[in-house]
């Protein structure tokens, strides 16, 4: 089942994660965004450590749309060399893969969603 990844980016403003999140999902170039945060993130930079206070986005989507969520991401993030890191879904539900196929498709189907969770 490796034709679905998650996709993970972090960015240093929540307001800036959102807009990340809200233009993949209209663009059907993802079926959810996840935004956690404030998270703790140290890392080396231009030689030096480095400290900051990021927010993750974790994005579901297809294997065959991950060029275009690189390029959208680094269209719309700030930083030099932003994190883009993709790991295949090895396994989950029936339901969730029709819903994720759905909802990336570039021309929604007439076929019901599955129940949203609470």
């Amino acid at each position: 089942m490796n034709r679905y990844l998650q996709v993970f980016t972090t960015i240093d403003d929540a307001q800036a994660a959102e807009r990340i999140a809200r233009a993949l999902v209209e663009a059907r170039l993802a079926a959810c965004v996840q935004i956690a945060g404030p998270i703790a993130s140290v890392y080396r930079w231009k030689g030096k450590v480095e400290q900051a206070r990021e927010w993750l986005c974790i994005i579901k989507s297809r294997e065959a749309l991950y060029r275009k969520i690189e390029a959208e991401i680094k269209r719309l993030h700030p930083y030099d060399v932003p994190e883009i890191i993709a790991i295949p879904i090895c396994k989950a539900s029936g339901d969730y893969i029709c819903w994720l196929e759905q909802a990336t498709a570039s021309r929604p189907s007439a076929r019901p969603r599955p129940a949203r969770r609470k």
